[in-house]
């Protein structure tokens, strides 16, 4: 039996316990419920929980009911909602019902009423699942959806292999609409590790493919193939920074594609380019930012232009084939991997060197590719390369084993300064964001996603790396500000406590003494009195 997640809202304590008492939810196919005594706790503890059903009363301080399934539907567009209130008014109907509620019950509640809505839930949310892994219907949509020809075009594209003057015409023969003045390719990669029990992997791709393709916004006038095992989306963009909006809504769909298809999906999505001729850089861009999950997690989008300047590949790099997973592994793996490839490279090649000239040349050009390296990712060389000596000179005097030591230790300290100029960005943009929070904590219109668009990042990357960075979310840092703040103003000032509650960010000082309460076990008001006692 599926398991689906509940949580409970409502401001009466007493009225919720009564109701986590009267039915066994395990039993019934539920987790036990978690509680939220209102509509914006409900709405912050919705991010850690993801819940599939919501059951919540609708008049509650702060935020009601109304309101918070608003929000929710917003952010999980499969959620349901079940209302219950003691006021039965048709304008509560009637709003409900726009709403898409599942249910609309009235207090006092029933336990056999109650049992049987839950069993309809549960039965509607199972009947969703089996129809995305259905895999007869499956079958017949993975048949249907792929023409052929288009399928072969898009493969084509994203290998580079048709010319800038053949692209229309493929597209007008095979019907293709792509006339954005700007595109963009992402990759999605599913997790072969997490792939639910009895579903074919294939079926379990073609499930997520459906899903982004019926939920993503048509805004974006994205075009799916397969290509290489994976989904591939290329996106139309307007003006550049409709990037960062793409990743976030990416985002959203990779937590959906976990509740909805059992999956675990990983986005990367690739540089923005001007021509349809340049979208094999862009999916290159994209290939490495699905590589970069190993750092910064599952279950979401990563944007390459967004990690750091760091990763992008300069023309020097791309022009050495053979050293291409030396530099790769100098990015993205650890010191030993790292070694290992550079003393790898060096065995295989000094072998295919038939003279004292061809070694030369071989040993020039990899001086060469590691200072291009170098410079095309704004590393300073002098960190590298002794400048009072000639390297050019000191390794073409190495034999065998004396070069393969040398480069391997210059991988290595490569590595280091690319792991320490990624730390820097980071903490350069996590170190912005706290500085922001410091000048502006009274504004009451500071949010997430007034921190990244003065950022200029998208609040998918943002929160993952703010939390990896603080280990609070940038919503829980920006609470403890305020509390702090405020504790200090009750302390040094005899301000009112509603003025208190403007001057750290809340306009409803209600919420505010319910927010402190919560952080600090007593209200404002005794706070004060305590410390002045």
């Amino acid at each position: 039996m599926n398991k689906y997640r509940v949580m409970l809202v409502d401001d009466e304590e007493d009225v919720a316990q009564a109701i986590l008492k009267k039915l066994d939810w395990e039993a019934m196919g539920f987790e036990i419920p978690r509680y939220a005594r209102n509509g914006l706790e409900a709405l912050e503890l919705s991010e850690e929980l993801r819940p599939d059903i919501v059951m919540t009363d609708i008049k509650m301080p702060y935020m009601d009911g109304m309101e918070l399934s608003r929000n929710l539907k917003q952010l999980y567009p499969n959620i349901r909602i079940i209302f219950f209130s003691g006021f039965d008014e048709f304008e509560y109907a009637k709003e409900a019902i726009r709403l898409e509620a599942e249910e609309y019950i009235l207090k006092p509640i029933d336990s056999d009423e109650l049992r049987a809505v839950f069993a309809r839930v549960h039965e509607a949310l199972d009947r969703d699942i089996d129809e995305k892994l259905n895999v007869a219907k499956l079958e017949n949509y993975y048949m249907d959806s792929l023409p052929l020809l288009q399928e072969d075009f898009f493969a084509s594209l994203v290998e580079g292999r048709i010319a800038q003057n053949k692209i229309q015409k493929f597209m007008d023969d095979y019907r293709i609409d792509l006339k954005a003045p700007l595109y963009l390719t992402a990759i999605v990669h599913i997790s072969m590790s997490s792939v639910p029990e009895g579903i074919n992997p294939v079926l379990l791709s073609v499930s997520v493919r459906k899903l982004l393709e019926e939920r993503l916004d048509p805004k974006w006038g994205c075009r799916f193939f397969s290509y290489l095992g994976s989904t591939v989306m290329i996106s139309q963009l307007s003006v550049e920074k409709d990037a960062k909006a793409f990743t976030d809504e990416c985002d959203r769909l990779c937590r959906l594609a976990e509740s909805i298809c059992k999956a675990n999906v990983t986005i990367g999505i690739g540089e923005v380019v001007d021509s349809l001729s340049r979208i094999d850089d862009s999916y290159k861009g994209a290939r490495d930012a699905v590589s970069y999950r190993v750092l910064y997690g599952h279950t979401k989008a990563i944007n390459i232009s967004e990690i750091s300047p760091l990763e992008k590949e300069t023309e020097g790099q791309e022009s050495s084939d053979s050293l291409t997973d030396v530099f790769k592994k100098m990015k993205m793996a650890d010191s030993d991997a790292v070694e290992t490839a550079a003393r790898q490279y060096i065995e295989s090649n000094l072998e295919k060197q038939g003279s004292i000239q061809n070694h030369r040349f071989f040993v020039m050009e990899l001086v060469s590719e590691l200072y291009k390296f170098l410079r095309g990712n704004q590393l300073d060389v002098n960190e590298v390369f002794d400048a009072n000596k000639d390297v050019y000179a000191l390794v073409q005097q190495m034999e065998g084993k004396e070069l393969s030591n040398w480069l391997s230790s210059v991988c290595l300290k490569i590595r280091e300064l690319i792991d320490g100029k990624r730390s820097d960005n980071t903490r350069s943009f996590v170190t912005k964001a706290k500085e922001y929070v410091a000048d502006h904590y009274a504004d009451q219109d500071l949010s997430i996603d007034f921190i990244c668009n003065y950022l200029g990042v998208s609040s998918a990357y943002f929160s993952t790396v703010f939390k990896k960075e603080t280990g609070k979310t940038f919503v829980g840092y920006l609470t403890d500000y305020r509390m702090e703040k405020a504790e200090k103003m009750l302390v040094e000032t005899d301000e009112k406590t509603y003025i208190i509650a403007q001057q750290v960010g809340y306009s409803d000082p209600n919420y505010f003494s319910y927010v402190f309460k919560k952080q600090f076990g007593v209200s404002p008001s005794k706070y004060k009195a305590g410390r002045e006692s």
